[in-house]
């Protein structure tokens, strides 16, 4: 029986839950436009949820159609909600139902915060008013952009990063009296980010910035272009050019223009994502004077997903068939994106949602083979404690390309989760739902090596 998009949309919820937070930041639902919502409809929306929420499983899934109760029998819908607050944190708030529609078919839709992030339950209704579908995405409710603070130590301005595809919105910290400062540009990691990297309660971009503005270093961060319009991707064909390196590249030759900012001490810290594609950034910009890497991959990204997946998998204790079938599963869509470059486009989704063409570029990127070619100093941060990009599989082999190498120092900090933040005794993406800020000795050791790096010649 050929399932319906509604459905599918579940399942790869399940697998999408399964599979991490990291997941999560990565797919761009189809965008919703505001809709008049069917009174009746919007009943059974509410009433719905409300089983979901008293655990009465059996119950919602009687007011589904029988290809909706197929797809989800066997407890299916149950994991998928209890699974929820486990990887998200506990749920805060369920929004009212709200009348949407996605290429013109109406849905309803209710936003669900959690403790890390939100999701949008949207939910769908066939002819015969029975739901017919149930799909669970990342919300699109907007966040408020960080405004600009002032302190004895530092002020912040609204900047606009600027590019054909429209300006980016972002802050620039600047330290009290600046002059021909060291500057510094923030790129984030993997998913739609604001200025702050937001996570949850957590914005290690914003105690960067005013960290290393209060020790002498002005710094320029902003929204991500998948942040700030979605709807460039959705759906789209776009590489790592279009969602990273074009925006980091604008941002630093703004950086360069300011008079506050020596223009031959210019860096980028780039965190997980970010760190990754740092060294590629570096070769555009031959005056870029060296690359501070939190957290940074020296795995493929499709391998790291799933070493992501089954770490998660294993939290709660030993993996079920299920669960066991979906890591396959994503193990096969791994093996198929090693092979995309022999192999024809059949059109077939692709792990993350993310696009042909973006895999195909990352197919032919080495991070540390970029970083040795480009031959600038580095700094290479590490959170031992960090389970997505791992000290055993990414910093051992940052640690054996450049150990010796004297313009490049490598440290390691116990105890620090993939946000360079305290993490728990079992990292988790529940450390991620705590309320914490990136550790002063990461801060002042960036602030420190910056201090002592010459400037690009």
């Amino acid at each position: 029986m050929r399932r319906s998009p509604w459905l599918i949309g579940l399942l790869a919820t399940a697998l999408l839950v399964g599979g991490g937070i990291a997941l999560v930041r990565h797919l761009l639902p189809p965008a919703a436009t505001p809709a008049a919502a069917d009174p009746a409809q919007a009943r059974r929306a509410e009433a719905f949820l409300d089983l979901l929420d008293a655990g009465r499983y059996d119950e919602a899934l009687a007011m589904g159609s029988p290809r909706l109760r197929e797809a989800l029998a066997g407890g299916k819908l149950q994991k998928v909600w209890e699974t929820l607050p486990q990887q998200l944190g506990a749920r805060q708030a369920r929004g009212p139902v709200r009348g949407e529609a996605i290429d013109g078919h109406p849905i309803l839709t209710a936003s669900l915060q959690f403790g890390l992030t939100a999701l949008d339950a949207r939910i769908g209704f066939d002819a015969d008013g029975l739901i017919d579908g149930f799909r669970l995405v990342p919300a699109q409710t907007p966040t408020t952009p960080a405004a600009p603070v002032s302190t004895e130590r530092y002020a912040e301005t609204a900047i606009a990063v600027g590019s054909p595809d429209g300006d980016l919105p972002g802050l620039l910290t600047l330290p009290t009296g600046a002059a021909r400062v060291p500057g510094v540009v923030l790129v984030h990691g993997s998913g739609p980010h604001d200025r702050d990297e937001t996570i949850g309660p957590n914005k290690p971009f914003r105690d960067l910035a005013h960290g290393l503005a209060e020790r002498g270093i002005a710094v320029l961060r902003y929204d991500k272009r998948t942040k700030a319009a979605p709807q460039r991707f959705a759906g789209g064909d776009f590489t790592v050019e279009e969602e990273v390196l074009a925006d980091a590249l604008a941002a630093v030759a703004l950086l360069r223009t300011r008079p506050e900012v020596d223009p031959a001490r210019i860096f980028i810290v780039g965190h997980s994502l970010g760190a990754m594609l740092a060294p590629r950034i570096a070769e555009r910009d031959p005056q870029i004077a060296g690359l501070v890497l939190l957290a940074a991959p020296a795995t493929r990204l499709e391998d790291a997903v799933v070493r992501q997946s089954r770490y998660l998998a294993q939290l709660n204790g030993t993996p079920d068939a299920e669960t066991e079938a979906a890591l396959a599963e994503l193990e096969r869509q791994r093996d198929r994106i090693r092979q995309l470059a022999g192999t024809p486009d059949d059109g077939t989704p692709l792990m993350l949602g993310l696009p042909r063409r973006y895999w195909l570029d990352l197919d032919g990127y080495d991070a540390i083979a970029a970083a040795r070619r480009i031959g600038r100093p580095l700094l290479i941060v590490q959170g031992e404690a960090d389970y997505q990009v791992t000290p055993e599989d990414d910093f051992a082999r940052w640690r054996e390309a450049f150990g010796d190498d004297p313009r490049v120092r490598l440290i390691g900090y116990p105890g620090l989760s993939h946000l360079l933040m305290p993490a728990g005794d079992r990292p988790g993406p529940a450390d991620y739902a705590k309320a914490g800020h990136v550790a002063d000795a990461v801060i002042a050791d960036i602030a420190g090596w910056i201090a002592q790096t010459p400037g690009a010649r």
